[in-house]
């Protein structure tokens, strides 16, 4: 059995799984988390299968000071060599790295040497607040794990098929082109994922559907996907345009920034805090967690109501505009955790869309399974899929890819 570990780093965590490419199935995972703070917090959990049978969890904690990355690798290794599975029973292949932002250098997944780690450490003018922390992953692993091959599989890759037409933004050209303003698009991995899932569920050829993948989360996104390649995404330079989200606040006319500067003397710093932490459905409804909202929503809770309908609206807006681009649509698929979970959410989103022949089945919506699955109905013009997103698996997948072809 070949596998991956796959590494997801933040500025003071990060998450690991043990994936199995070729079956799909996860061996162990874990999150050293509160890197950097007098106390620490790693997590390991230990996936079981036997045949026939359902998976069984056994999962390990431990608090202990974790000063930085490096120490959280080691804390790492002992977990696996502590409780399983062995890695030197299990060698990886190679060690695949989330990395947010790949700018416009990386258009494919690119195995890590010293220039690349350079490169990446570069782009984080582009992503602040999510490129060092990977770049700090990505040392710590490739000295935990020196003999192994690394690769960086970056967020925005899928994306670089957009058009220029959907990633200009209409400022001063030379401006833009000096410090690299343009749409980028994230949660790129899921979306490459999920289309090329619902392709397979329905027997089809990716490149003979135009498909639109709603990822929606804490963080949310929604991309036009015609014949495997993405021609329109809602993320942009970072990841706060586009849908509400949890706390971000997606679209808004950029002068509130202006008037926010001008009138509550807000600093850059400030209006970033503002609009990444405390908007979104935070913001108008002092909860950012979709099935908080829906029970306040259901109880009546004014505030509650105005922030799920504002979400509603965004999403209504962006699924039309993206029909629009594509020239109609034949899969719709609903992904992450509220679009996985929330009947309530997909129902309200696609309740306009009868006009053109779309037939939601409100059992099948309603159905609580972790499997690809249908909810449309059989007669319905737009099939429209809940699809089980695996960012780690892709990770993998597109590892072992470049490790054979390198």
């Amino acid at each position: 059995m070949s596998v991956v570990l796959v590494i997801n780093s933040g500025s003071s965590s990060f998450k690991y799984q043990l994936v199995d490419p070729e079956t799909g199935a996860a061996l162990a995972s874990g999150l050293v988390e509160r890197i950097g703070e007098p106390v620490g917090v790693a997590k390991h959990k230990v996936h079981f299968s036997g045949a026939g049978a359902a998976a069984v969890d056994a999962e390990y904690a431990r608090e202990l000071p974790i000063p930085d990355h490096a120490v959280g690798f080691g804390v790492m290794l002992e977990a696996f060599a502590e409780h399983g599975p062995s890695l030197e029973e299990n060698p990886p292949i190679a060690i695949g790295h989330r990395v947010v932002q790949g700018g416009a250098r990386f258009f494919h997944p690119t195995l890590i040497d010293d220039l690349v780690e350079i490169n990446i450490d570069e782009l984080s003018v582009l992503a602040p607040l999510h490129n060092p922390g990977a770049v700090q992953g990505i040392r710590a692993a490739r000295a935990a794990f020196a003999d192994l091959p690394h690769v960086a599989v970056f967020d925005t890759a899928f994306h670089q098929t957009l058009p220029p037409a959907a990633y200009t933004y209409a400022i001063d050209r030379d401006i833009a082109r000096k410090h690299r303003i343009r749409r980028y698009g994230f949660h790129g991995t899921s979306h490459r994922y999920v289309s090329q899932a619902a392709a397979d569920y329905l027997d089809t050829p990716v490149r003979e559907l135009k498909q639109i993948v709603l990822h929606l989360g804490n963080g949310a996104s929604i991309t036009a996907i015609d014949g495997g390649h993405s021609v329109e995404t809602s993320m942009g330079l970072t990841p706060l345009e586009g849908l509400v989200m949890g706390t971000r606040s997606g679209d808004l006319d950029p002068s509130v920034l202006l008037v926010l500067a001008r009138r509550e003397e807000m600093s850059p710093s400030e209006l970033d805090t503002f609009l990444n932490k405390r908007s979104g459905i935070l913001g108008l409804a002092g909860v950012s967690d979709m099935r908080d909202v829906e029970d306040r929503y259901a109880a009546g809770d004014g505030a509650a109501t105005l922030a799920f309908d504002v979400y509603i609206h965004r999403l209504r807006a962006y699924i039309g505009a993206y029909i629009a681009q594509l020239g109609g649509v034949d899969v719709i698929s609903f992904t992450a955790g509220v679009g996985e979970n929330s009947a309530t959410v997909r129902a309200a989103a696609l309740e306009t869309l009868g006009f053109l022949g779309l037939k939601l089945d409100p059992q099948r919506n309603e159905e609580r399974r972790r499997d690809v699955r249908t909810i449309s109905t059989d007669d319905s013009a737009i099939t429209v899929l809940v699809v089980p997103t695996n960012e780690e698996l892709e990770i993998a997948r597109q590892a072992v890819q470049v490790v054979a072809a390198s």
